[in-house]
């Protein structure tokens, strides 16, 4: 699970950003302005025939200021990201 639904800078994060790109979801923000601390990304990929899909999730961060349920808080409703 991508440790950035529990962060601080979600909403303002480029690593975030990129992440919400490749899993082709809305953005929380289109111009986030805060560049985190050498973000650890595992990319999970798994194939099935011709298709191939590519799982990414933000498993650490030097810039990782936990806020719980920040995530939710800004998108009250959705299905938290897993």
């Amino acid at each position: 699970m991508c440790i950035c639904i529990n962060c601080h800078y979600v909403d303002r994060c480029n690593t975030y950003h990129a992440v919400e790109q490749q899993h082709e979801q809305p953005h929380l923000t289109e111009m986030p302005d805060f560049e985190p601390i050498e973000p650890s990304i595992n990319v999970n990929i798994r194939s099935q025939g011709d298709v191939i899909e590519m799982e990414w999730d933000v498993v650490g961060c030097n810039s990782f200021k936990e806020e719980m349920g920040k995530w939710a808080r800004l998108r009250p409703g959705e299905l938290v990201p897993t």
